[in-house]
C-alpha cells in the first residue's frame, strides 16, 4: 500500500495541472468570444492566447464549442449525483426538488436566476449563439443518461430522467430569460420558487408517489 502512495498523489498532481490548464484556456476563450463574438474567433487565436499550439488545444476541447460549455462540464451529471448520494428516507424527487431551491437560494447560475453582470454576459454568448446551444443539447443528454443510470437504468428510468432534465431545463430558461428582460434575481426569486414547487408537484403526479 505504502509503495502505492506516490503514484497516486502523481496522478493526482496530473489532473490537478490539467483541470488548471482547461480553466485557463476556457476562461482565455470565453473573453475573447465575449469581446468580439464566437463565430469572428478563430481556434488559433484562441490557441496562441493560450500559449499552445492548435493540436494541444483540440486535445483538450474537441469542438470549439466545448471551449465555451467547458463551465457545464462539473455540473454534467449534478442531478445523478444529487440523487446517488441522498438519505435513504428521500426519494430522487425530494432530493432534486430540495438541490434545486438550494441552487436558487444561492443565485446558482444553473438554475437561471442570478444576475451578476459577468454571467449574464456569458448566457446572452451561450443563447445567441446557434451552434453553442445546439451543443448545449448534447450536455443535456449525457445529464439525462447519467441521471437514468443512478435511478436505476431501466426504461421507467430513462423515461423519467428525460422529463426530470426537461423540467429543470425550462425551469432554468424561464428565470434567465425574466433577468435578461431586465428583472433583478431578487425580484424573480419568488416566483421562481412557486414555478420549481409547481413543476416538481406535476413531476410526481405524472411519476407516482415512488419517485
Amino acid at each position: 500500500m505504502d509503495g502505492e502512495k506516490p503514484g497516486n498523489e502523481q496522478m493526482s498532481l496530473r489532473e490537478r495541472k490539467k483541470r488548471l490548464t482547461y480553466q485557463a484556456v476556457s476562461e482565455a476563450a470565453i473573453a475573447m468570444f465575449l469581446d468580439r463574438g464566437f463565430d469572428k474567433v478563430s481556434v488559433a487565436e484562441v490557441a496562441a492566447a493560450a500559449d499552445i499550439s492548435k493540436p494541444t488545444l483540440f486535445r483538450y476541447f474537441p469542438a470549439k464549442e466545448d471551449l465555451v460549455l467547458h463551465r457545464f462540464a462539473d455540473h454534467e451529471d449534478e442531478s445523478a449525483r444529487v440523487v446517488a448520494t441522498r438519505a435513504e428516507t428521500e426519494t430522487p424527487l425530494d432530493a432534486l426538488r430540495r438541490n434545486f431551491l438550494d441552487g436558487l437560494e444561492r443565485g446558482d447560475p444553473v438554475t437561471g436566476l442570478c444576475d451578476v453582470p459577468q454571467v449574464l454576459a456569458f448566457q446572452r454568448l451561450l443563447y445567441g449563439t446557434p451552434s453553442l446551444v445546439a451543443r448545449l443539447y448534447g450536455y443535456q443528454s449525457r445529464s439525462e443518461a447519467a441521471l437514468a443510470r443512478a435511478l436505476g437504468g431501466r426504461v421507467a428510468d430513462r423515461l423519467a430522467a428525460g422529463q426530470i432534465v426537461a423540467v429543470l431545463r425550462v425551469l432554468a430558461l424561464e428565470n434567465w430569460r425574466r433577468i435578461d428582460a431586465g428583472e433583478s434575481a431578487r425580484q424573480v426569486y419568488a416566483d421562481a420558487v412557486e414555478a420549481a414547487e409547481l413543476a416538481f408537484v406535476q413531476l410526481r403526479s405524472g411519476l407516482g408517489e415512488q419517485w
